[in-house]
C-alpha cells in the first residue's frame, strides 16, 4: 500500500491535501503526534525563572522518551499507514495509559490525553465509502456504446446454449423449469466430483 492515494492523482493541485486528509486518520494523528511531545520533553526538560531553575527529571526518563517517540511513530503510522489504523490507536490509547505512572503523570496530564483522544479517533475512524458510478458513466469512460440501460419493468434476456430466450430475472408468479437430475442440468455430465 503505498503512501501516495490513487484518488489524489486527478485532483487539481489545491485540493490534493484535503483529499489527502480525508483519506486517513488526519486528526487522530496529529494529537497523537501532539500527545507525544510533552511526555518525551518533560522528563528531560527544564524551566528557568530567573536565576531558579526547575527541573522535572525523574529516574524513568528512559521509559517516557520511548513512550514519546513510539507515539510519535504511531502518529505517523496512521497518516500513512491508515490500513493499521486500529492498532495504531489501541496502541497509543494503551502508551497513554501508561505514560501516567512513568512520565509525570503523562506529561502533565496534557499529552495522556492527547494520546487517548487521538488513539480513540483511530479507532474509531472508518473510511468513506467509494462513490458508486452509473452504468452511463461507466460506459463512457470504457468507450462502450451498447444498448440503453433497462427501464425498471423491462427485463433482460439470456440466450443459453441451446438458443433458446431465458430471462435473467423470472416473473413474479412465473414457473421456472427445473431439473430432475443433475446429469439433466449439467448437458450429461456429473457434477459430483
Amino acid at each position: 500500500m503505498s503512501a501516495e492515494s490513487t484518488a489524489s492523482r486527478g485532483v487539481p493541485q489545491q485540493n490534493r491535501f484535503k483529499v489527502w486528509r480525508q483519506t486517513r486518520p488526519f486528526w487522530a494523528g496529529l494529537f497523537t503526534m501532539i500527545g507525544g511531545v510533552p511526555i518525551a520533553y518533560l522528563p528531560y526538560g527544564d524551566m528557568r525563572l530567573g536565576n531558579m531553575t526547575l527541573a522535572m527529571q525523574t529516574t524513568a526518563g528512559a521509559g517516557a522518551l520511548i513512550i514519546g517517540v513510539l507515539l510519535i511513530t504511531l502518529g505517523l503510522t496512521m497518516w500513512f499507514q491508515p490500513a493499521v489504523r486500529v492498532f495504531a490507536g489501541v496502541a497509543t490509547i494503551v502508551l497513554g495509559l501508561i505514560s501516567i505512572p512513568v512520565s509525570n503523570f503523562g506529561g502533565l496530564v496534557i499529552g495522556f490525553l492527547f494520546a487517548l483522544v487521538g488513539g480513540g479517533m483511530s479507532a474509531s475512524w472508518a473510511p468513506a465509502p467509494p462513490v458508486e458510478e452509473t452504468d452511463a458513466e461507466a460506459a463512457a469512460e470504457a468507450g462502450e456504446t451498447e444498448a440503453a440501460p433497462a427501464a425498471p419493468g423491462e427485463h433482460h434476456e439470456h440466450h443459453g446454449t441451446t438458443g433458446t430466450t431465458q430471462p435473467l430475472i423470472p416473473q413474479q408468479g412465473a414457473e421456472v423449469p427445473v431439473a430432475e437430475t443433475t446429469t439433466e442440468a449439467n448437458g450429461g455430465s456429473n457434477s459430483a466430483g
